[in-house]
Parts: structure tokens; C-alpha cells; sequence
């Protein structure tokens, strides 16, 4: 098996990059450090544009995929959403992302171009 980098330097990482790029990220739950699940809640200048979930494939890499196939419009949605995951999955972190093509910053440090 392929040994992976623990959540919490993969999420600073991913901040990091971010901010540097002219963006904004943040985090909105902290997960546990070393293999909490991933949620990445993505904006444009401040307007919601996904949802993406990281996840394990059978082969041992991470494939981000949407969280819903709609649109959402409201605010409360996503925190409801949020607050169901955490309820779920307390070891979750959840990260914010301002920043045109917000997914490609994650998939780019998962290695895909």
C-alpha cells in the first residue's frame, strides 16, 4: 500500500497554495490530523459553485466527486448539509475554497492534471 500524507498537512498544504494563488480558504471543521475524511465547499467571489468530496479508490488513490448534482442556493443547505456530516462523521474536515476552478487545486494535489 501506498503510504499517504496525513489530512491535516494535506488540508494546510492545500490552504497554503490557495492563499498564495490570490484566493481565500478556510477551515470550517477540523477532522482528526492523520485520516479524517475531506469535504471542500468551493466558491467564486464568494458565490457557492460545489461541493466535493474526497474519496479512496479501490486502487489506492483519491478521487474528488460532487455532493449533489443540483445547485444550491441557499446557505442554510450547505450548513445543514455540514452540520449532518459532522453529526455523522465527527473525524470529518470540512474546508472552504475562494478562488476561480477551486476543484482543480485539490485534484492537482492529488496528482491529477
Amino acid at each position: 500500500m501506498t503510504p499517504r500524507l496525513a489530512t491535516g498537512i494535506y488540508v494546510n498544504a492545500l490552504i497554503r497554495r490557495v492563499n498564495q494563488s490570490g484566493g481565500m480558504a478556510m477551515v470550517l471543521a477540523k477532522g482528526d490530523e492523520t485520516a479524517g475524511a475531506l469535504i471542500l465547499i468551493t466558491r467564486e467571489k464568494g458565490r457557492y459553485s460545489g461541493i466535493l468530496e474526497r474519496a479512496l479508490t479501490p486502487d489506492g488513490s483519491y478521487k474528488w466527486t460532487p455532493v449533489f448534482s443540483q445547485t444550491i442556493e441557499e446557505e442554510a443547505e450547505i450548513s445543514q448539509f455540514c452540520a449532518r456530516r459532522q453529526a455523522s462523521d465527527p473525524d470529518i474536515w470540512i474546508v472552504e475554497l475562494d478562488i476561480p476552478e477551486a476543484a482543480r487545486f485539490a485534484a492537482e494535489m492529488d496528482g491529477a492534471r
